[in-house]
């Protein structure tokens, strides 16, 4: 009987103890805020709903994007902007733009036309955001276990439709 129980509750702590680890906080603190204030700002600006379909927001001194997006004041966009996508159940995910592995706010996760990984254009590494929440694929960042930073969206109130926090 003692035996029977050991081997139980070595198999149960085999399912739990030995998982890999991802840091998915290496990105510097920044502050995140970015309201979508109507359903007709989020048609026209925001993610369409579709499988894989994504936007980037970046709102620096230097660079606008989208351009014509109305950002505030309070607007803010992260370390290095904000990646937001819908997985295939139409699920929406927010991450921060900058590579965790260059640590730097100029080198920016891109997602190459007809890949479904967003790829850092600096040291190669890939990053699953359609599913698995910002993993790492592949590259240095895969191999230290850096993942993307992610923050949240959810429904605003009554005064806007959808905000991004940290």
């Amino acid at each position: 009987m003692a035996i029977r129980l050991l081997l139980i509750l070595a198999a149960v702590l085999s399912l739990f103890g030995c998982s890999d680890s991802v840091d998915d906080n290496r990105i510097p603190y920044c502050e995140v805020h970015l309201t979508f204030k109507t359903v007709g700002d989020w048609n026209l600006y925001g993610v369409k709903g579709d499988a894989a379909d994504y936007c980037r927001y970046i709102n620096t001194p230097a660079l606008r994007i989208p351009a014509e997006f109305p950002y505030t004041a309070l607007d803010r966009t992260g370390y290095g902007g904000l990646l937001i996508v819908t997985d295939i159940l139409g699920d929406l995910h927010v991450y921060d733009l900058s590579c965790p592995y260059e640590c730097s706010p100029q080198i920016r996760v891109e997602i190459p036309s007809g890949e479904l990984h967003a790829r850092c254009p600096s040291c190669g590494s890939t990053y699953e955001v359609f599913s698995n929440g910002g993993m790492p694929v592949s590259g240095p960042a895969a191999s230290r276990g850096y993942g993307l930073q992610r923050y949240s969206i959810t429904s605003g109130g009554a005064l806007s439709y959808r905000v991004v926090t940290r």
